[in-house]
């Protein structure tokens, strides 16, 4: 059952909560992949064997009571890391349409509770963007996942821009989600915990979104919406330097470096064309800092469920030092928006 004491004004979007499915699971785990992404494989195995993370990932009924426990509304759904992307091109796009299929009908039986956001298979890009039109226009699902590099490409390459191109004619917000950083940046990610999410996840999303914004991307495709999860990948608190960098280096000479004429500035695009989450990063310090840098039209409430402890969330977010209006947005308003969710009434 619905959480029934959400209002208009105190309803709780979380926006970056995964599942997994069984065949996904099974399938994605014994895929015979290139060496150099054996890591990710190793690292779903890893993940495994952790009870609260399989059961959670899996567990409806599970799920909707903590949900209702913890008093959140709304899961926005992504398929975990790495989606369809360690897939071939004809294995992930059919994997896409499956997961996406059993998606709208898990939303369809819990009403109220979930929104959820398409897998793509990037590695075919027509098809992806094929299957972006069918999952907004005809599942009515509320965006697209992107789970960061797919064989270690970025959709800064051209060849991804069918898939782009498709997510801003269907308004369908791209959730960009890291996951281990890609084969060529891994090594020094490799040793001592740091390849997933205590730094290495950041490296790799930050870097991708960043490839994106000055290769040009958001002045071909200027309406495109792109979600940052983990308070924007470290790039809020990079403005500054970005900005600065881009005109000293361009002053210089900087297209011997391959920089990218562009029509604006570095954190102009951050600000246009990115939103951000808090998933997994419950520090009321951080939120006043993207408040001040990025506005509260631009964050969203996340848990990271089932990999962060959803009361910590919720209690960060009601006890964070910001005002009625902000934590309005924060909670519910700007999801709503971004994610195109039918409001309370």
């Amino acid at each position: 059952m619905p959480n029934e004491i959400a209002t208009r004004t105190n309803r709780i979007i979380a926006v970056e909560e995964v599942y997994a499915t069984e065949t996904w699971s099974a399938h994605t785990k014994s895929l015979t992949i290139p060496a150099e992404e054996l890591p990710e494989q190793n690292y779903l195995k890893f993940l495994d064997q952790v009870p609260f993370v399989r059961n959670g990932l899996i567990d409806w009924p599970g799920r909707v009571q903590i949900m209702n426990d913890c008093g959140v509304d709304m899961h926005v759904l992504s398929i975990t890391i790495p989606g369809v992307q360690l897939d071939d091109v004809q294995s992930g796009s059919a994997m896409a349409k499956d997961l996406n299929d059993e998606l709208a009908n898990t939303i369809a039986a819990y009403p109220g509770r979930f929104a959820g956001l398409a897998a793509v298979a990037p590695q075919d890009p027509t098809a992806a963007a094929k299957e972006i039109q069918r999952a907004i226009t005809s599942l009515h699902l509320n965006g697209v996942i992107i789970n960061s590099h797919t064989h270690g490409k970025y959709l800064d390459a051209p060849e991804f821009e069918p898939l782009l191109a498709a997510a801003q004619e269907n308004n369908a917000t791209l959730y960009l989600h890291p996951r281990l950083p890609s084969p060529a940046m891994y090594a020094p990610y490799k040793d001592y915990g740091m390849v997933s999410a205590m730094w290495g996840f950041a490296a790799e999303g930050g870097t991708h979104a960043l490839r994106m914004v000055m290769s040009g991307v958001f002045d071909r495709f200027p309406k495109l919406q792109v979600v940052l999860g983990h308070m924007g990948e470290a790039l809020p608190y990079w403005l500054y330097r970005l900005d600065n960098m881009n005109t000293k280096l361009r002053k210089m000479g900087g297209e011997q470096l391959g920089m990218k004429k562009l029509q604006l500035q570095p954190s102009e695009y951050i600000k246009r064309n990115f939103a951000i989450s808090t998933s997994g990063m419950d520090d009321p310090d951080v939120l006043a800092f993207c408040l001040k840098k990025l506005g509260d039209d631009n964050i969203m409430f996340a848990i990271d469920f089932p990999y962060e402890d959803s009361k910590h969330a919720v209690k960060f977010l009601m006890d964070a030092p910001i005002t009625a209006n902000q934590r309005s947005k924060i909670s519910h308003e700007d999801a709503e928006r971004f994610f195109s969710i039918e409001p309370l009434r």
